[in-house]
């Protein structure tokens, strides 16, 4: 297995190491432990703003302590119902991005585009999840050319999913281009019980040959990158970079159940290891 590549682009890589777990046959190479108070650290992470994609109900809204913020040693997420300006809105657009003067619900998503990327190793987060029907949190990974090339050629890897109309199941998915066009998924779900009681790890393995989605200890999916080649190359053999983000209805979650709100997606950290 090849050591993990590792883009760092503002920021240091990091510190306080020795808080981290020990695993066999891994080396720690950066960490976000949110150990601090108040809004995420800028220099590891920035913001989506707006209605993004699949026809999500959520506005992500930028820097929104009602939102997203650090305390008591976590990241918290926060879905809300609330009436909120679209800053994106067109009148007589039919976007549905667009189209409304308000939007619904605010949320928030983080991301290291520009100033973390990774190539192989284990990339794990230990979080706890939200419930309620609508409710779509997700811990992922995009191919750092997505502006050049778009998606899904740019790849795509979920670590994560969860939607609330599936209360006892995880999702773990793979997707990427296909060869000419269109996107192809290789992906599976664990069913878990007592899912929402406490913090679970969800990580993947990732290395020249394939990707292992992990849910605590147990290995529910494997992806060959293999899968993936085409004339364009493959996007698994390129840097990704990482997404933390509260959805909320759209195409595949439905409706969100107004009742169950505010939700928190909690993340107590997420972290980055090279094989040894």
């Amino acid at each position: 297995m090849k050591k993990l590549f590792v883009i760092i682009l503002g920021g240091s890589l990091f510190s306080g190491a020795a808080a981290a777990q020990d695993l066999k046959g891994w080396k720690l190479v950066w960490q976000e432990e949110f150990n601090y108070n108040g809004l995420p650290d800028t220099s590891k992470w920035s913001y989506e703003v707006g209605h993004i994609r699949n026809r999500e109900q959520q506005y992500y809204t930028h820097a929104r302590p009602e939102n997203i913020r650090v305390e008591n040693g976590h990241l918290a997420i926060r879905g809300r119902k609330e009436n909120y300006p679209n800053a994106a809105y067109r009148a007589g657009s039919e976007r549905w991005s667009e189209k409304d003067s308000r939007a619904g619900y605010t949320s928030a998503s983080i991301n290291t585009q520009n100033k973390f990327a990774a190539r192989y190793g284990r990339i794990e987060a230990r979080a706890k999840l939200p419930a309620g029907a609508g409710i779509w949190p997700a811990i992922w990974m995009l191919g750092i050319n997505r502006g050049d090339i778009g998606w899904p050629r740019c790849g795509e890897i979920d670590i994560m999913e969860f939607i609330g109309k599936e209360p006892n199941n995880v999702h773990g998915t793979i997707h990427y281009a296909k060869e000419g066009a269109g996107h192809a998924s290789s992906g599976s779900h664990l069913a878990v019980e007592n899912l929402h009681d406490g913090y679970h790890i969800y990580a993947v393995e990732w290395d020249e040959e394939k990707i292992d989605v992990y849910f605590d200890t147990t290995r529910y999916h494997r992806f060959m990158l293999s899968a993936a080649d085409n004339k364009t190359g493959n996007p698994f053999r390129k840097p990704f970079y990482l997404l933390l983000n509260l959805a909320m209805g759209g195409d595949w979650p439905g409706p969100v159940d107004d009742k169950i709100l505010p939700q928190e997606f909690l993340v107590d950290y997420v972290r980055l290891y090279e094989a040894e």
